[in-house]
């Protein structure tokens, strides 16, 4: 299966290069299948339904959140009805929605698609991330009932993030960090056949820090004194992910390419 995984969508930008781009990647790359992690794509805080919206019509079948997803208080009740969005599996025990789904794929074959937070450096001390997804990989073996498994690592330490790809080695297809806007070059096979990338990094403007534009960023840095809210670049954005080609039969990884697509940034495909 043809899997693309892109990273943290960041406000306007970042919606319009997915807007842009993604039917035709889709066509040109032969997509079986893709996730989008949305959760700074409206204003760079959380996801709206209108949003929501506008990435699935361009191609998305799948959109992953992450710290914020309920920073816009709309996405409590379009969780609920739009079932083609996941909120971490850890993110709160009365959270709307649902961490984890499994999604059906041309030719009848099922992707299961699981998020889950870590917690090393994070703002709130989410629950713990292994025991979180441990029952749900479980249930859900490799190539039985998921031809491929799906794993978005929402979290800062790029070390956590290592730790879930070999714990989960062997049992997903594709284990991908997102969250930091910053993509990684760690692309690669681990040893019992699970794709892995430190982090997808973002679908935004790199002329910026982190996706936000530069002044008040550098102001708080070198001042230490805040002046006014953060607010997203608005240049041409990078689309930032991970594309992984799996094996139907056992769900492993049989290839894994960085993809950056667009705006400033070195251009990748696979």
């Amino acid at each position: 299966m043809r899997i693309l995984f892109l990273g943290d969508v960041m406000g306007r930008a970042g919606r319009t290069a997915i807007s842009e781009h993604l039917p035709r990647l889709r066509k040109d790359w032969r997509l079986d299948f893709v996730v989008v992690n949305g959760e700074n794509a409206s204003n760079g805080m959380g996801l709206s339904g209108e949003h929501a919206k506008t990435l699935l019509d361009a191609g998305a079948d799948c959109l992953t959140l992450g710290d914020h997803a309920f920073d816009q208080k709309d996405m409590l009740q379009f969780i609920e009805k739009e079932q083609r969005i996941i909120r971490p599996v850890n993110f709160a025990k009365n959270a709307p929605g649902k961490g984890y789904r499994l999604f059906s794929a041309p030719c009848g074959r099922k992707v299961l698609v699981l998020q889950v937070l870590g917690q090393v450096f994070m703002k709130r001390a989410f629950d713990d991330p292994f025991s979180a997804i441990e029952p749900i990989l479980k249930s859900h073996p490799r190539g039985g009932l998921a031809q491929a498994i799906i794993v978005d690592v929402h979290c800062e330490a790029t070390s956590e993030k290592m730790a879930m790809g070999h714990y989960c080695d062997g049992r997903a297809s594709l284990v991908v960090g997102t969250h930091t806007h910053v993509p990684t070059a760690d692309a690669m096979i681990l040893p019992g056949g699970t794709g892995y990338l430190s982090d997808a990094g973002m679908c935004g403007d790199y002329n910026s820090v982190i996706g936000m534009e530069k002044s008040e960023p550098m102001r708080r840095f070198i001042t230490g004194m805040p002046k006014s809210r953060f607010t997203p670049a608005t240049g041409e954005a990078t689309l930032s992910g991970v594309f992984v080609d799996t094996d139907d039969r056992t769900g492993e990884a049989k290839k894994i390419s960085m993809v950056r697509v667009g705006g400033r940034l070195q251009q990748s495909a696979p």
